[in-house]
């Protein structure tokens, strides 16, 4: 069922759209304006799934309406209605964030497909919505500790730049979780987010991952293939583990971030590219370009803003909250109820050496909720923990 406003002088028109909305899908919900004015109003008052909306109309036309309308629900697909004389006003309002436009006298199958085509575009935006609040919440940042606090304050600031950031911590430590939270305070949030795990592909293979081949490239190149730049083109390209990545693919790498341009493997073509890219790494790149494995001109370019991420050993104040933050996700995901930590067993968890950081402890966590009662306490925490 979608609920669908229709804007219209004409009371004969009116009553056709209405109608053919309802036989279309008789659980349609159908309201109706008679003039722009009011319809802005019954905009401002109720949320739609679609408008179809005449241009020429007192008291308020549809382009004026159109421009105030997209600014209180901008997800709301908005067909203009047009007469002979309104297809340049109409053409012009596509331009103006209009999702269509159909003509006077309304063609029935071109109206129903438009009708349609509206409605799932509303339902796809809701749909991704939906996503976005699940991975935002997938990669929140969780803990009250004055170095996280920095590290959040750091964010807000750089998020709305295009500044490239490096970031640097122990594996487990959640580096991936500062790049997500930079993507998603950023202009960019609503292109996409591109990770490449540079430790996990072979060096022969890391160029045509990053940059793409045409085919016949080399031997298994069966077809062409577009590389993670240009997949991320518009948005945010992570690269994780940057530290290992070989020295011929960080030329390119280089040469993609001076000149915004890539050539895919086997191809001389260029290829623009806007993509602000983030890096995080568990080495000493100093140390890196001493011994020649990493280049220097490399890390000042990816390295414009600097974030350390301390390791869990660093932010022991944030134990107790991942710990509850842990307990409440694992138990939900396991169709459970939620566990009991005592203070004697989160003073044993705080006291123990995370060298696997977040990673480390959230494991730990699970395997305490999966094999122990109700109520997890310090002997149950000796016993399974594994530490």
């Amino acid at each position: 069922m979608a609920k669908i406003l229709i804007i219209e002088d004409e009371k004969a028109i009116r009553n056709v759209l209405s109608n053919i909305v309802i036989e279309e899908d008789k659980n349609h919900e159908v309201d109706t304006a008679e003039n722009g004015l009011d319809g802005f109003q019954m905009l401002t008052q109720n949320t739609y799934d679609l408008v179809l909306c005449d241009i020429k109309m007192p008291k308020m036309d549809g382009i004026e309406l159109l421009e105030k309308a997209i600014v209180i629900q901008p997800e709301l697909p908005i067909v203009m209605i047009s007469g002979h004389g309104d297809l340049d006003t109409a053409v012009e309002s596509i331009k103006k964030g209009a999702f269509d436009y159909i003509s006077k006298p309304p063609d029935l199958n071109r109206l129903l497909q438009t009708i349609r085509n509206g409605l799932d575009r509303k339902s796809l935006m809701v749909q991704n919505k939906v996503l976005r609040k699940k991975v935002s919440k997938k990669y929140k940042m969780v803990g009250n500790s004055l170095s996280l606090q920095k590290i959040q304050e750091m964010i807000e600031r750089v998020a709305p730049t295009d500044a490239r950031v490096l970031i640097i911590g122990a594996n487990g430590s959640g580096k991936e979780l500062i790049a997500h939270a930079i993507h998603q305070k950023s202009d960019r949030s609503n292109a996409p987010m591109i990770e490449v795990n540079c430790a996990a592909i072979p060096s022969e293979l890391i160029e045509s991952e990053l940059f793409g081949h045409e085919k016949g490239a080399f031997t298994s190149a069966i077809k062409q293939r577009k590389g993670k730049f240009e997949m991320a083109n518009g948005g945010t390209l992570f690269l994780d583990e940057v530290g290992d990545m070989s020295l011929k693919a960080q030329a390119k790498v280089l040469r993609a971030l001076q000149e915004h341009k890539i050539s895919r493997v086997g191809s001389d073509k260029e290829i623009k590219v806007n993509v602000r890219v983030l890096a995080a790494t568990n080495k000493d790149l100093q140390y890196e370009i001493k011994e020649g494995r990493f280049r220097e001109d490399l890390y000042h370019r990816l390295g414009v803003i600097l974030i350390n991420n301390p390791s869990l050993d660093e932010r022991k104040d944030d134990i107790p909250i991942l710990i509850e933050h842990f307990n409440s996700e694992i138990c939900k995901e396991h169709g459970i109820a939620k566990k009991s930590f005592t203070d004697d067993a989160l003073k044993v968890l705080m006291a123990y050496n995370w060298s696997g950081n977040i990673r480390e402890l959230r494991n730990v966590i699970e395997r305490l909720i999966i094999l122990s009662s109700d109520t997890i306490d310090k002997e149950t925490v000796k016993s399974f923990s594994g530490k």
